[in-house]
């Protein structure tokens, strides 16, 4: 009698060396100069480059968060990829950094190789549209950790920037300009929220069916990948002094701007200089979400904020616009109004 294996016990190893096979040419399309190795050894190599002065290496970590709900239930797997590296690679743009490369794991109970292989094709686009290499990754088959067809993602990104060239929040100074870049969305945010609204219970929506002031299904609309902002952040920093940039993740336009302010600045934000997706809208009216909730829970129509001194606007605005983001002017940086001692505000007007 034969003894029992581990594929009997729920791990394929097989599978998992065929997905390793299709991952490789995913990755070569990723490569950049500084590669030193591919996916399949047990380290990724990469180094620095050679036109950075004195180099400072940057890190950010990230998952998708329930946003992979939507994916299992349209059984749609080509997008979330791109989101993960999205809200790892926005992270380190912040501080002024070139994405060089990011890491992926990949968890599930069973290992369905074709689902799997869509999930890293997003991550390979994401990681091309970020210009940085696919260094690496784990996938994990755990069986009974997960319920069945469902899985989970996390990212690592690295970047460079020279030491001299760090975006710090000291720069920031009363009379800058606040620049707002258009989002794509809900990006990967607010979806316990957002699902519980408009998917719930007693909720009158349909992923498959189009609600009033949406221009597509509800589920395409949920499922949009973040967008990937290294591009416009390359350009942006080439033409125009920068002292600040935020992206807009969980907690909002209040909850992320306060992180690249310093003690003496306050920024006063014009809720009606950008158009915010009807998405927003619609969970507001179902959920009876009220607009303090919505601030610090959604990015509301802007994705990314760059502020700049008053003579940078025109340029900076060039830049992005040139990108082929959307970007409004949307606030101002003031003194600090509060007491002494106590954190920067975000006011909206």
């Amino acid at each position: 009698m034969a003894g029992l294996t581990y594929k009997e016990a729920g791990v394929d190893i097989d599978a998992g060396e065929r997905l390793v096979e299709r991952i490789k040419p995913l990755a070569a399309r990723t490569k950049i100069p500084e590669l030193l190795d591919g996916v399949g050894g047990f380290a990724g190599l990469c180094a620095l480059p050679t036109d950075i002065a004195d180099p400072v290496l940057v890190s950010g970590t990230d998952g998708v968060g329930t946003k992979l709900k939507l994916a299992f239930e349209l059984d749609r797997h080509d997008t979330v990829g791109v989101d993960l590296v999205a809200m790892c690679v926005n992270d380190v743009l912040t501080v002024g950094a070139r994405p060089l490369f990011f890491l992926d794991y990949f968890a599930t109970g069973r290992l369905d190789v074709d689902r799997a292989e869509q999930v890293v094709a997003g991550i390979a686009e994401g990681c091309t549209q970020a210009g940085c290499a696919l260094l690496g990754g784990e996938t994990a088959e755990m069986p009974g950790m997960y319920a069945d067809g469902e899985y989970d993602l996390a990212g690592f990104a690295v970047g460079v920037v020279s030491r001299a060239a760090i975006l710090d929040r000291r720069r920031v100074r009363p009379g800058d300009v606040v620049l707002g870049v258009a989002s794509s969305g809900l990006h990967s945010n607010g979806y316990s929220l957002a699902r519980r609204v408009l998917l719930g219970a007693a909720a009158p929506c349909r992923l498959d069916e189009t609600p009033p002031g949406l221009d597509r299904p509800l589920g395409e609309t949920l499922l949009t990948p973040t967008r990937i902002y290294a591009g416009a952040c390359r350009a942006l920093l080439a033409a125009a002094e920068v002292h600040a940039l935020c992206h807009v993740t969980g907690g909002g336009l209040p909850g992320n701007l306060p992180r690249v302010l310093p003690p003496d600045v306050d920024l006063v934000i014009d809720e009606r200089a950008w158009p915010e997706p009807a998405i927003f809208g619609l969970i507001a009216r179902l959920g009876g979400v009220d607009r303090a909730e919505l601030r610090r829970t959604f990015n509301l129509g802007v994705g990314l904020v760059a502020i700049v001194p008053p003579a940078a606007v025109s340029a900076a605005m060039a830049a992005l616009e040139g990108a082929g983001e959307a970007v409004f002017r949307i606030g101002e940086a003031v003194p600090r109004g509060g007491a002494a001692g106590s954190a920067p505000q975000v006011l909206f007007s």
